[in-house]
């Protein structure tokens, strides 16, 4: 799990009580916007750490029973509840009133879907809501809303960078952090035939994965032209040393131990930006 690298970001941001005039989150990032916005420091590092080293959280035994590589079901519908493993501060949530943006994927038709502090009315409402943005194609279970299929938000328009949603709400200058490195750039996948072949069901969700690199790549030139234009402070990981599905706890310990230090270290810089 690369955010458990950028979970130190989050801990550190809440810690030091600092706020913003909006918050956007897609994918694994949603987790990190609601638990920014209960305002609890310790659990956006146990979200990515302790937590995602929990047996019940996933592993190809999860996905032999259809519950999927990651158990999205108990990880964000069931953990958070008051008296489960992860509980979730809902009511500090929904006092904060932050606009933000949760980016999610219409698996049936393809539209990208961005959901407001005005679309949620209640934890199951929200956690749904990230589960949706959250859900890697293939990986997960599709979740419905509304009877309406959603996957991963990355597949839609951002290209899994949401400035584009702050930009359309009228903001001009963004903190971002990513979990890839500054010269990352992703390339065409290798076989479009059998990407289509899985999701036949779902021929929008094949084709978005197919051509997502190009959104992606999209986003980043556009992220660095902003960095250029100083409107854009981007924190990217320097020692990134673990992936999407890893779940070993002492690797995830030592990703969060580096995301720390990084964060520390530019701590000074993230200041001087956010106070301009």
């Amino acid at each position: 799990m690369r955010n458990s690298y950028t979970a130190a970001c989050i801990h550190e941001l809440v810690a030091k009580n600092i706020h913003f005039g909006w918050v956007g989150g897609v994918s694994a990032g949603a987790s990190h916007l609601v638990n920014f916005l209960s305002r609890d420091a310790d659990r956006s590092r146990e979200a990515f750490v302790e937590f995602g080293a929990h047996p019940d959280t996933g592993g190809l035994r999860s996905m032999v029973r259809g519950n999927g590589f990651f158990n999205a079901e108990y990880i964000y519908e069931v953990a958070g509840n008051h008296d489960s493993d992860l509980p979730f501060d809902y009511q500090t949530f929904a006092a904060d009133r932050t606009p933000f943006r949760i980016s999610a994927f219409r698996a049936d038709t393809g539209d990208t879907v961005y959901w407001g502090r005005e679309d949620v009315s209640s934890m199951p409402s929200l956690m749904r809501k990230v589960r949706a943005s959250s859900t890697l194609p293939g990986l997960m279970p599709m979740p419905f809303i509304d009877d309406v299929p959603y996957v991963d938000g990355a597949l839609g328009t951002s290209g899994g960078i949401v400035t584009e949603a702050a930009e359309s709400d009228g903001f001009t200058r963004f903190l971002v952090l990513c979990t890839r490195g500054r010269d990352f750039y992703r390339k065409p996948p290798r076989s479009p035939r059998l990407i289509r072949r899985w999701f036949r069901g779902y021929p929008h969700v094949a084709e978005a994965v197919i051509t997502r690199h190009e959104r992606y790549n999209a986003a980043r030139d556009h992220l660095k032209a902003l960095e250029r234009e100083g409107r854009a402070l981007i924190f990217y990981p320097t020692n990134m040393r673990v992936e999407n599905r890893e779940r070993n706890l002492k690797k995830l310990q030592q990703s969060y131990e580096d995301g720390r230090k990084q964060t520390h270290d530019e701590w000074p810089q993230w200041m001087e930006f956010l106070g301009n």
